[in-house]
């Protein structure tokens, strides 16, 4: 029996490639033995197997564990810089001083009461836990106190009340410190054991949904007995650390000790010591050191001193009673400091930061020529030669009439020939259509200028009906005007008074030079060629280059040169010292671009240029911005946001919008009037292209009169009831008005808006 054979005819399925997994051996049999040529002398890069890959993230887990836990270890340790806690109270019953009388725990260590400025802080430390404490506190109501110590603070201690957690101003407190970057934080509620015990469980669910709108999924402590304040330490000590980017690349000091010392020639400038401990990273005193709230300084050297709060001080044994110990600290020690101290580091000045700020302009640069008034007389001459106009007309036709007669190569519409009949009614009303086959009568050339034209549309203008009219118009646009609309005045030229503004086609496209019509002060700035690749390269170098100076946890003492007086004379009234260390050009002034968005709290309008209190990063400063759409004593938060670029070139456009009434209206022309006043201002701004608000778009065909009278042309039919606008545009500068000295309290920003002389922030 033959065996079954499959026709021509029959169907093949597509073979199944399932099997082939997309590997090495895959690629190099697709590749049939082909190389390619940018791996001919290089290996090839063999593809980890699964069980390296997570050894490999193993190692990458333990590493980053390691990292959180030698942080935790060196801050507050015998090595590194005490534990900076800020306590500050978020309600008016809060009572500061029972919590520090329980955060003053003599059973955890040694308490070393103290007045930094007049500022009532302690210094706890504790051989047990093998860690210090360094407590301060701020009230809410003192705004820039909170907001500057929170700069350098490495845990905050929100203290909260029982019964309402915050008050209002504990409320914008929170709002300032959440616009400007939280470090760690802990929550400490006061009060809640002195409630009756069947109301406890109420108040604390109460209170834990109340927290949970400014502070999701963060635990409540409490701070009313000698062993909870213990915990509470605890907690404090074994926290993981939240990190802020302006602290992390710089070196910074909170200052416990500073004194003064003048120079030679004046009692007001001398040089500023500050000894604290450093922290961030390593301190070099050949770079620039800004004061918050005064300005940047240069340094001249750095000591390093005996630590006076050593985690296990030194214990000298009596003479007489071997047996009795006597821990001695070394503040009181004042002559074992001098013999202890030693010079660290002395300013280089082949190698320190310049403190120039700004470019020495040269007056001769950029100079222009300006026309001389003969030049500017003959061009007069050469417009009103041109105004004049030839025409051909017939025989006895008066002046009136030549001028609604179009020239054989002017352009000669079914709209303009409607326009004109409307307008004027009765002109050459004795032509008719019988005489249209008659012989063409003679004709004559007759020289029109504008005093003719001007006096003869004037006879038919009422000035009173006018200035009526004009009155209603204003009246009954009022209430829809739009943010930038403005009326012209009367008393000055709409040339003169918009003579900085200009005309554009297109407010996305049309070109505008950033370089044209700079103001002066705009020469004294600086410009980055590529701010983001000079910001790249100088976070690149400080994780990588290895900077000699003062290592974090170090207390050393800095000698500022040629600091004002009034430094030292705030910080012994009580204001915080605190200073950072600058990234190069960080001392160099640049235009500020920034996004804000506004504070949901403040409703008040705010003025362009109105002078304003920055907080941006570490730096606190006073300046005048611009704003654009992308009363002392009492302080306000306005608006958050972050720097957008360095960029002087980054343009602030004003827009103001000239609005005019449609008089006489035959379908695309129209006579406007109340945009403007006088025939030379209708001249000035023929160029620029109208617009109305129901979406037309036209042009300005020519005055009529001498009152502003206008003939527009347009793109579509003209509505009674539409409004011709014209927009001009020019250009803003934010004024110099950059000052870092803001000691005094006076409405503030942290801070889409444009802020010139201001200095570079890297961040």
């Amino acid at each position: 029996m033959a065996a079954h054979r499959s026709g021509p005819l029959k169907h093949q399925n597509k073979p199944h490639k399932g099997w082939r997994h997309h590997g090495g051996a895959s690629a190099q049999r697709d590749s049939k033995g082909r190389v390619g040529p940018k791996i001919l002398c290089k290996k090839l890069k063999k593809q980890p197997s699964r069980v390296d890959q997570r050894h490999r993230a193993s190692q990458l887990r333990k590493q980053k564990r390691e990292a959180v836990l030698a942080e935790k270890r060196q801050l507050g340790s015998k090595d590194g810089p005490p534990h900076q806690v800020l306590v500050v109270p978020l309600h008016s019953r809060i009572s500061l001083p029972e919590a520090f009388r329980l955060l003053q725990n003599e059973d955890l260590g040694t308490v070393y009461l103290n007045e930094w400025g007049s500022t009532h802080s302690f210094m706890l430390l504790s051989p047990v836990l093998k860690h210090r404490w360094f407590f301060t506190y701020a009230r809410p109501g003192d705004l820039h106190t909170v907001l500057d110590m929170a700069k350098v603070a490495d845990t905050i201690l929100f203290l909260l009340d029982a019964v309402e957690g915050w008050d209002s101003t504990g409320d914008y407190c929170l709002s300032c410190l959440f616009a400007q970057g939280l470090p760690t934080y802990t929550l400490a509620v006061q009060g809640l054991s002195g409630l009756p015990p069947k109301k406890q469980v109420d108040a604390r669910k109460k209170l834990s949904r109340t927290v949970e709108k400014r502070f999701p999924d963060d635990k409540l402590l409490l701070l009313d007995t000698q062993q909870e304040a213990g915990l509470l330490l605890r907690q404090l000590a074994n926290q993981k650390q939240r990190h802020l980017a302006f602290r992390d690349r710089r070196a910074y000091l909170f200052a416990h000790v500073a004194d003064f010392v003048p120079s030679e020639e004046s009692n007001l400038v001398g040089t500023l010591k500050i000894s604290g401990y450093v922290r961030g990273r390593t301190l070099n005193v050949n770079s620039l050191l800004h004061i918050v709230g005064h300005g940047d300084f240069q340094m001249n050297q750095i000591d390093g001193p005996v630590d006076p709060f050593p985690l296990n001080p030194r214990v000298i044994k009596s003479q007489k009673k071997p047996s009795v110990a006597m821990e001695i600290c070394a503040t009181d020690t004042a002559v074992n400091m001098e013999e202890d101290l030693k010079v660290l580091m002395k300013a280089d000045p082949d190698k320190q930061e310049t403190l120039q700020t700004e470019v020495t302009p040269d007056p001769m640069e950029g100079e222009q020529t300006w026309p001389t008034e003969d030049e500017l007389e003959e061009a007069n001459d050469l417009l009103k030669q041109r105004s004049r106009v030839v025409k051909k007309v017939p025989r006895g036709t008066s002046n009136y009439q030549a001028e609604w007669i179009l020239d054989e190569g002017g352009e000669n519409d079914g709209e303009s020939d409607e326009y004109d009949d409307l307008q004027h009614e009765g002109f050459m009303e004795e032509e008719s259509e019988d005489e249209s086959g008659e012989e063409e009568e003679e004709c004559e050339t007759m020289t029109l200028g504008e005093s003719v034209r001007d006096d003869l549309y004037d006879e038919k203008v009422d000035e009173e009906a006018e200035e009526r009219m004009l009155e209603k118009y204003k009246q009954e646009r009022m209430e829809e005007m739009f943010p930038d609309e403005m009326d012209t005045p009367r008393d000055v030229a709409a040339r003169i008074r918009f003579q900085k503004y200009r005309g554009l086609k297109s407010f996305r496209t049309s070109p505008w030079d950033p370089k044209e019509n700079l103001p002066q002060d705009y020469a004294r700035i600086f410009q980055f060629q590529n701010f983001i690749n000079t910001r790249r390269r100088i976070f690149k170098e400080i994780e990588e280059k290895d900077v000699e100076g003062a290592e974090v946890g170090w207390y050393v003492t800095i000698h500022v040169s040629h600091v004002p007086v009034s430094v030292v004379e705030h910080f012994r009234q009580g204001a915080p010292l605190i200073a950072f260390s600058l990234l190069p050009y960080e001392q160099k002034m640049s235009v500020l671009n920034m996004v804000v968005s506004r504070n949901p709290g403040n409703t008040e309008p705010v003025k362009a240029k109105e002078e304003l209190i920055f907080h941006c990063g570490f730096r606190r400063f006073r300046a005048s911005p611009l704003f654009s759409q992308h009363t002392a004593g009492a302080h306000s938060l306005i608006a958050t946001g972050h720097l957008l670029s360095v960029d002087p070139d980054r343009m602030v456009i004003k827009r103001v919008v000239l609005s005019g009434h449609p008089f006489k209206i035959c379908t695309k022309m129209a006579v406007v009037r109340y945009m403007f006043f006088n025939r030379e201002d209708v001249m000035w701004f023929k160029p620029v292209e109208l617009r109305t608000k129901w979406g037309r778009r036209g042009h300005i065909k020519e005055p009529l009169g001498t009152h502003g009278h206008m003939k527009c042309s347009f793109d579509g039919k003209l509505k009674s009831q539409d409004t011709v606008l014209m927009n001009l545009y020019k250009r803003v500068f934010p004024k110099w008005t950059y000052d870092p000295y803001v000691p005094e309290p006076v409405p503030w920003v942290k801070s889409e808006i444009s802020s010139a002389a201001s200095e570079v922030d890297m961040e």
